[in-house]
């Protein structure tokens, strides 16, 4: 089964959403048979690449407030410490993930599933946990090499353009197929689920999935918190 999750590297509702749909796959009969491609999606791509602005800040400014972007913050600290994540948002750097982006399609095409996957958990840790900088290049190369990107791959994002034109392209499919908030988690290509969903519903999901492809029928979606361009659901 191909499970595409379409999300981006600062979306809390993505971090969460990813560490529940782990805990999810840890009790799924099938696991070894799931495929999981992270595919792109840029909550704030006017930001200007290489800068960043700390997230208090730029949710203050977004949602009308310090006082507001505060209960933002300690809810989605909340929700994820009961998935089993300590963030720091305080120390966040909203920024241009781009080049992020562009990684992560180079960490699928020259190591695989577990190269990409291990990159996307170092990246969400980066911005959520340790405050780093996920646009900046220095950060973003040395990230990629810890894990296990090549000299070259990273080069070929970070100082030419590897990548730059199947992201663009992910983004726009993005569009087309009607996806305005992440993650949207989409099985086998036909059926879409939006939302930091909980690991039961996963499960559920799963299993519904898996009868589907068999019998080729329509799930009905679900919902979930998610992160839109404009907000992240509390």
């Amino acid at each position: 089964m191909r499970v595409e999750i379409w999300s981006d590297v600062i979306c809390p509702w993505c971090y969460i959403g990813k560490r529940r749909f782990e805990q999810a796959l840890e009790g799924y009969e099938h696991r070894d048979g799931i495929e999981i491609v992270f595919r792109p999606y840029q909550l704030d791509p006017t930001a200007p690449p290489g800068s960043s602005t700390p997230v208090r800040e730029a949710y203050a400014k977004k949602f009308g407030g310090f006082e507001k972007a505060d209960e933002i913050m300690q809810h989605v600290t909340r929700v994820a410490a009961d998935s089993g994540l300590e963030f720091h948002l305080e120390r966040a750097q909203r920024a241009n993930t781009l080049l992020s982006h562009r990684l992560l399609w180079a960490a699928e095409h020259e190591g695989g599933e577990t190269v990409q996957v291990d990159l996307k958990e170092r990246l969400l840790q980066a911005y959520f946990v340790d405050g780093d900088n996920v646009g900046d290049p220095d950060t973003l190369a040395r990230i990629a090499g810890e894990a296990g990107l090549s000299p070259a791959a990273i080069a070929g994002v970070l100082e030419g353009e590897l990548g730059l034109a199947e992201v663009q392209a992910d983004l726009e499919q993005a569009t087309d197929l009607g996806i305005t908030a992440v993650p949207t988690f989409v099985f086998e290509g036909r059926w879409t689920v939006p939302g930091a969903q909980d690991a039961d519903t996963f499960m559920n999901v799963l299993r519904r999935v898996e009868q589907l492809v068999a019998e080729s029928t329509d799930l009905a979606d679900e919902s979930g918190e998610t992160c839109t361009d404009d907000a992240c659901g509390t």
